[in-house]
């Protein structure tokens, strides 16, 4: 059995990954990345293994390829499956009730906040309001003659020309007039307000949704539901990660929403239902109190700009977040990797070309290949292909 080594990085152009010697070609990538084509026998190759073979004798074991495991630095992602919700939303009701006169919104379109969106009948709070300027006139009118009143009362007090009951009640007078003229002045504003609130505007920028009640409807108070706006930008992402990914987690420095040891802050990498690879960047801002019991997870939180108002609440995405610091990482391709029972192994070929069954422990998918957490230094010369043909 012949087995040809291929380069040790996998990544560099100009090279084809896990070739035979026969067939290699130059590479092209960085000489620091380049490895050299070696040609080993694995097996019983003797000389009279050999000369059987030049005499007709059985044909020589297929060949397998190997190669060194790729060593780069790399930060381990895992992928999790959330929805985006609005940082605001807000159901529009009315403050005062009345029979809706207007609508100035289409339906769906994006709005501002302060923009007018509906209009109630305002006659009859305009006819409140003129009644209780009157009320506030003449409140006034009447304050103006009891403090009169009690002027001259004073002035005759001094002399002992009014009996205190008189003085009293001119006093008792303009108290009750000063009241009474507060009371009108609240009525007035309130009134103002009422005015103010047959207009009802926008609250929050952001996208509204149809009109729930037509013109001539009666609408009610603080329950007739007329519309609702939901913010776009920027949008929030949640997501449910597990309990052992997020021990995981809360071990590495990187955890939670916390810096990572290089200072950068937590990125989350969005991709759409329809994308392959991601393309919006965000950021992890929260992380939940506690687990939820019935499903085992916690609920995080990133936030996305979201300025083309492409991204809408509901809409279903996947976000890659960084696991873990940059460290020296080992890759293989999955095709490296066997099943013995219940683990996963590695056949590393050592100097005499011998080939040893090395257990590892894998880790995620990293640039197409898979991490190696445990089980080998990097160094070892391993099959890639032809694993079937090793173990027979």
């Amino acid at each position: 059995m012949t087995i040809s080594q291929t380069p040790g990085h996998v990544h560099q152009r100009g090279c084809l990954p896990w070739q035979r010697l026969g067939h290699a070609r130059a590479c092209h990538a960085p000489a620091a990345l380049r490895s050299r084509w070696v040609l080993i026998a694995l097996g019983l190759w003797l000389a009279a293994g050999g000369l059987a073979f030049a005499q007709g004798g059985p044909a020589p074991p297929p060949p397998v390829t190997v190669a060194k495991p790729v060593v780069k630095d790399i930060i381990e992602q895992t992928d999790f499956i959330g929805r985006f919700e609005a940082v605001d939303q807000v159901d529009i009701r009315a403050r005062v009730s009345g029979y809706l006169d207007k609508v100035h919104f289409k339906d769906g379109s994006l709005v501002r906040a302060g923009n007018l969106l509906f209009t109630i009948d305002p006659r009859p709070y305009r006819n409140s309001l003129e009644q209780a300027k009157a009320a506030v006139t003449s409140s006034q009118v009447r304050l103006e003659f009891a403090q009169s009143d009690l002027a001259r009362a004073e002035q005759l007090r001094m002399t002992g020309n009014i009996p205190d009951q008189i003085f009293d009640q001119r006093r008792q007078a303009f108290l009750t007039g000063k009241a009474d003229l507060d009371r009108a002045q609240a009525a007035l504003r309130q009134a103002e307000l009422d005015v103010g609130f047959t207009e009802i505007k926008a609250p929050l920028t952001g996208r509204i949704s149809r009109k729930l009640v037509s013109e001539g409807n009666l609408v009610n108070a603080n329950e007739t539901v007329l519309t609702n706006i939901v913010s776009l930008h920027p949008i929030q992402f949640y997501f449910d990660v597990d309990e052992r990914s997020y021990l995981a987690f809360s071990r590495q420095t990187q955890g939670g929403t916390r810096t990572s040891a290089n200072g950068s802050a937590n990125e989350a990498l969005l991709t759409l239902t329809d994308e392959r690879l991601g393309q919006r960047k965000g950021q992890l801002d929260f992380v939940d109190n506690r687990l939820d019991e019935a499903s085992g997870t916690i609920r995080v939180r990133a936030v996305f700009d979201n300025k083309d108002m492409l991204l809408t609440p509901g809409l279903f995405g996947r976000v890659t977040i960084g696991a873990s610091d940059p460290y020296k990482g080992i890759l293989l391709p999955d095709e490296a990797i066997g099943s013995d029972q219940d683990r996963r192994v590695v056949y590393a070929v050592d100097e005499k070309n011998v080939v040893h069954l090395k257990p590892v422990r894998i880790g995620p998918r990293i640039d197409g290949y898979r991490v190696i957490r445990d089980g080998l230094t990097g160094n070892e010369t391993v099959v890639v292909n032809g694993l079937v043909r090793v173990r027979h």
